[in-house]
């Protein structure tokens, strides 16, 4: 199944990521680009494991603001590269699927393939640092508790978003849906679309 490929890889990746745990680490996939799904997963989840941790550092109520203003930066392009990566990976599914002819009552999804992915990718950062919490020696008894709770419910939610993901794919592959995939067109970054980078020109 797709989502047992995409989550062992996610768990791969921020592995790796912890092993120096700093944003500033160079970046190395660990698969070619002729392993394409699995080059463009690797890179996903490093993109926002990387921007997981660009928001907590910003979040320092002690942060200059001089870093903090580099940091938003860095974040910016992080979502420009985020939403770049969901593209081709719904690319990917395009090209593979483009032979199958949808049926005559095939439905659309209310996200494409990838955008599912892109949650995925994000559940399973949160299952790795809500595991840290609900197991960390210097909290409270009561704090992980809490915590493991939150991590229960963590694994429930990527098993269901895990079986939709898989379900949506097969209902792609027999007809029964079919994908339509729109560009984001995010406006903020182009300076003939954003009004305050267009009075700078």
């Amino acid at each position: 199944m797709f989502s047992t490929k995409a989550n062992a890889i996610f768990q791969e990746v921020i592995a790796k990521y912890h092993e120096i745990n700093t944003v500033d680490q160079p970046f190395t996939n660990k698969y070619e680009k002729s392993d394409l799904l699995e080059h463009l997963l690797y890179r996903k989840c490093w993109i926002d494991t990387v921007q997981w941790h660009y928001e907590d550092i910003i979040r320092d109520p002690q942060i200059d603001p001089v870093a903090a203003l580099e940091l938003k930066r860095k974040i910016d392009a992080s979502n420009q590269d985020r939403t770049d990566m969901v593209e081709y990976i719904d690319s990917y599914f395009l090209e593979k699927y483009k032979d199958v002819s949808p049926k005559s009552d095939a439905t659309i999804n209310t996200e494409s393939p990838a955008w599912g992915v892109d949650r995925l990718s994000i559940l399973a950062l949160k299952v790795y640092h809500m595991e840290e919490e609900a197991t960390r020696s210097d909290a409270s008894a009561e704090h992980r508790a809490t915590c493991q709770k939150k991590l229960d419910i963590l694994l429930e939610q990527r098993v269901d978003l895990s079986t939709a993901i898989d379900t949506l794919l097969e209902d792609i592959s027999k007809g029964d849906k079919y994908m339509k995939v729109y560009k984001q067109m995010k406006m903020y970054n182009d300076d003939e679309l954003n009004p305050v980078l267009r009075g700078q020109k």
